[in-house]
């Protein structure tokens, strides 16, 4: 069987994670340099318009494993099913996006497999014949290169913003739908309905805009002016940890070490200085807009676009701009 490079794709009720995507651009960057074929995976049931839409990229196949048991996640139940799957197909490497589903299941798939997980990749290595992963440490003070001592199947995610899924190559594959192995007995787990803990509950890691604010807004009345300027891209609000500590927006909106990876096409920085703890949770944006009123603020380092001056004369003037261009005025 020749060595191939398993992706192992997220949806959810029929809808693909756009980090999927990443990870297949980073397995066919792997795929170019050691040769090995890239197939992808993916769990559930009524996959068709999922494995359709994954088969617009060059991979050598792809794979639906679908039972009743799989309509709605449960960990039980994918580490079963994959288990079963990636001990038949015996790939050489197993890649995931570093999602919150992935996180829960994904450990327990490597000991079901007695293989070891590296989590939370930001890139790789391929040097002297041997794959190495890097790891951001301490909150991303310094990387470190890892590989594996053991046998494969190696099992890897990705962070998101790791890869750019708009890079994923297009191309047309072969489709293949697969009987899950499933357990016997009841399950442990019993799904309900997705949950939302609030109306502002967002996923930011999908968000393509994405309009942050920092401490140099100064006081919370002031987040009306990053919020007018999200609804005239239509983008989403978030924030750096002090905002989000002071009570002035809730955590699911925070980006960073502590809150989520993002790695939208836009993201507009508002007052932030650009501390790194902030800076490896939105590095992987592909456009990075940063306004602050210091020159020196670290976050004009990594900005693609760096406005230095008044934030508070700057923002609604861009927000006005932009509505004007929007209604054709």
């Amino acid at each position: 069987m020749a060595d191939c490079i398993l992706v192992v794709a997220e949806h959810r009720e029929g809808k693909l994670n756009r980090a999927s995507f990443e990870t297949i651009a980073g397995a066919q960057a792997i795929s170019k340099e050691t040769g090995w074929a890239v197939e992808v995976v993916v769990v559930g049931e009524g996959l068709d318009a999922v494995i359709a839409e994954l088969a617009t990229k060059i991979v050598s196949r792809v794979y639906a494993i679908e039972a009743a048991a799989l309509a709605a996640y449960t960990s039980d139940a994918y580490v079963y099913a994959l288990k079963n799957f990636v001990s038949t197909k015996q790939p050489k490497l197993v890649l995931f996006p570093h999602t919150y589903q992935v996180r829960d299941f994904a450990p327990r798939l490597a000991l079901a497999l007695d293989r070891t997980l590296i989590s939370d990749a930001i890139g790789y290595k391929f040097e002297s014949g041997k794959l190495l992963f890097s790891r951001q440490m301490f909150q991303g003070k310094f990387a470190a290169d890892v590989s594996f001592a053991g046998d494969p199947p190696w099992l890897v995610t990705f962070q998101i913003g790791a890869f750019r899924g708009d890079l994923a190559e297009p191309g047309s594959a072969p489709t293949e739908k697969v009987t899950a192995a499933v357990a016997e007995g009841a399950p442990r787990v019993t799904p309900h309905e997705v949950f939302q803990e609030a109306k502002q509950a967002v996923d930011l890691s999908q968000a393509a805009i994405i309009i942050a604010v920092g401490r140099g807004i100064k006081e919370q009345k002031n987040v009306a002016i990053a919020e007018n300027l999200a609804a005239a891209l239509g983008g989403e609000l978030a924030a750096s940890r002090p905002i989000c500590d002071n009570g002035w927006l809730p955590l699911e909106r925070q980006v960073g070490s502590s809150g989520q990876t993002v790695a939208p096409k836009l993201y507009i920085a508002i007052g932030i200085s650009g501390a790194i703890q902030h800076i490896v949770g939105m590095k992987g944006a592909r456009t990075i807009v940063a306004i602050n009123k210091d020159a020196e603020a670290p976050i004009f380092e990594i900005a693609d676009i760096g406005v230095v001056g008044n934030l508070f004369d700057i923002v609604p003037a861009l927000t006005a701009e932009i509505v004007k261009v929007k209604a054709g005025t």
